[in-house]
């Protein structure tokens, strides 16, 4: 069977990048655009970066803020509501995977109205029409939801995310500007860069990795490794390497899936609220370990991106365990906690464990698993 890539567009990369996106909306006769960005980013100023050039230019929208950190069915339904009432004709995300997996959802029910309801989007929906244009504008270097086919939606209801997977979703332009990432606090970058490492991690060794998209994990493993510590201190070079790096990791990952350490993240969102990055962040050296056994030679490639020395030179026990301690060491000097107690409650690891095992990233684990094994993981990061 053939291996899919799918990528975006267009994307434009650097200091200044979202000055492009007026004359991406001209050249493609666009007239209204419905901006859709979170509260927080309106309160101090993120989204006005944007809607500022659009404002010179002269140029239509209405802005929908309607969107939690994790966002849910709820904020999708009504952002749908929002653009027909708009007249908008495109859409513009400004933000992290929150507000670019809502203008996703927003975007594909409106070309698709037969999956209003949201929860028929789950998985790998039956969509036939394009979703409406996106232009997408991170303003954190973690998930690189502009340049996936993914989106995650919480079910309020059932207390669970909804990983939706849709070629049909991705943005059509994306603006990689480091100047919009430079006001995330230490934290979030943190939590976001190590949400990028996951991805490039999980996606190097996920059951459908091939040598096109090994390529993209590897080099944004090494981008990653050598500037996430400086981007939490906010070196613009630093800042500026993570953009790309989280973007490279999307180009791989968004085509060939993840594993168990998304899919025992996500519970966690769902369930307490939990940042999507520091679940993973916590997650990872123990998902790592436990999937080691069958990664053949890439903890030494991983090893290697990391910037371990001598590699070449250590056994297969020495550079597995190289390579993780080089992901736990990123992980502690950018404040990650080290573990679940804090955060998972001891009556809920049931729930935790069948969700995870039902999680549309668990498939793609590279180690066949069971909800019995991954209940064992949760309790020994306890």
């Amino acid at each position: 069977m053939a291996n899919r890539f799918v990528l975006n567009e267009t994307s434009y990369h650097g200091a200044g990048a979202i000055k492009d996106i007026v004359p991406e909306a001209q050249g493609r006769g666009f007239k209204k655009a419905l901006v859709c960005s979170d509260p927080d980013l309106i309160k101090f100023n993120v989204t006005s970066k944007v809607t500022g050039i659009l404002d010179e230019a002269g140029l239509s929208y209405e802005v929908y803020s309607n969107i939690k950190p994790n966002p849910t069915i709820e904020n999708v339904q009504q952002g749908v509501e929002a653009f027909k009432k708009s007249g908008a004709d495109y859409i513009i995300a400004i933000g992290g995977g929150s507000s670019m997996d809502t203008a996703k959802g927003i975007g594909i029910i409106i070309a698709n109205p037969d999956f209003a309801d949201v929860r028929s989007l789950e998985g790998v929906a039956p969509t036939k029409n394009k979703s409406v244009p996106i232009f997408a504008v991170p303003t954190t270097a973690g998930t690189a939801a502009e340049v996936t086919i993914n989106y995650v939606i919480t079910d309020a209801e059932k207390n669970r995310k909804m990983v939706c997977v849709d070629p049909k979703d991705i943005p059509v332009v994306a603006f990689v500007d480091p100047d919009m990432m430079s006001s995330m606090p230490k934290g979030l970058t943190a939590a976001t860069g190590m949400d990028a490492l996951t991805h490039a991690i999980e996606g190097y060794i996920t059951g459908g990795a091939w040598e096109l998209s090994d390529m993209f994990h590897l080099k944004a493993i090494e981008i990653i490794a050598r500037s996430l510590r400086a981007a939490v201190n906010n070196d613009p070079k630093g800042r500026e390497d993570m953009a790309l790096g989280q973007y490279v990791a999307g180009m791989g990952f968004s085509n060939v899936g993840l594993g168990i350490v998304h899919s025992m993240a996500h519970p966690l969102g769902a369930l307490y609220d939990t940042p999507h990055g520091v679940a993973n962040a916590i997650i990872l050296p123990t998902g790592m370990e436990y999937n080691a056994p069958v990664t053949g030679e890439k903890y030494r490639e991983i090893a290697r991106a990391m910037g371990v020395e001598g590699v070449d030179d250590m056994s297969q026990e020495e550079y597995r365990k190289a390579a993780i301690d080089a992901v736990k060491q990123l992980s502690k000097d950018v404040g990650i906690p080290a573990d679940l107690k804090e955060i998972v409650k001891p009556e809920d690891v049931d729930f935790l464990s069948q969700s995870a095992y039902d999680d549309a990233c668990r498939p793609g684990n590279p180690r066949e698993t069971s909800v019995d094994e991954i209940k064992k993981l949760y309790l020994s990061l306890m």
